[in-house]
């Protein structure tokens, strides 16, 4: 009974190294960031995730805060470039309430610059780097943040976060003021 007991626990230890090995310090282009949250065996592509097509009319990015993507569809409905998303939490502790991302349709209203920083967070003064922001609803943007911030989990104060290239490329060749955001529900 003890050997049992014994191989049960060296099974569990084995399955738990396995499980952290999956994480690790490097992002799913290679870089190094350091952080906590990677996930090298997630797939390069997210358009699984979501639908192929859309009725056709206009530009569209869609972000849904279930599946952890986004997806840049052109005008005639089609899916064009994806990749992970991280929504707003359940709860952020510093603010006493939940940090959800407005679910509904937008539009873009500004866009900034590799330089774009936050005007409210960190807590109290700001200058959190938001890179390549596009704002769509309030205070609410896309943007992107330092590897290891995208993680498939909603963690945000509400903002959508992208990698820093996803940003660029939203930001620089396809979403314009005025663009279509839809955000589906939680």
């Amino acid at each position: 009974m003890r050997n049992i007991r014994f191989g049960l626990s060296i099974l569990a230890l084995s399955t738990a190294a396995l499980a952290l090995s999956s994480c690790s310090n490097m992002s799913s282009d290679g870089g190094s960031y350091g952080g906590s949250y990677a996930y090298n065996n997630a797939p390069a592509d997210y358009s699984s995730r979501l639908a192929p097509t859309v009725p056709a009319g206009e530009k569209l990015v869609v972000i849904d805060p279930r599946a952890h993507v986004w997806g840049a569809y052109d005008t005639d409905g089609s899916l064009i470039k994806s990749g992970l998303a991280t929504a707003g939490s359940d709860w952020c502790p510093d603010l006493g309430r939940p940090c959800h991302t407005s679910s509904g349709h937008f539009r873009i209203n500004s866009l900034g610059s590799a330089d774009c920083k936050s005007k409210i967070f960190p807590k109290p003064k700001g200058g959190a780097p938001m890179p390549y922001c596009m704002f769509f609803h309030g205070g609410q943007a896309m943007h992107g943040v330092s590897e290891g911030e995208v993680v498939e989990g909603n963690i945000s104060h509400g903002c959508v976060r992208l990698h820093v290239a996803d940003a660029e490329w939203l930001r620089f060749n396809f979403v314009n003021v005025g663009t279509k955001v839809v955000v589906k529900p939680y």
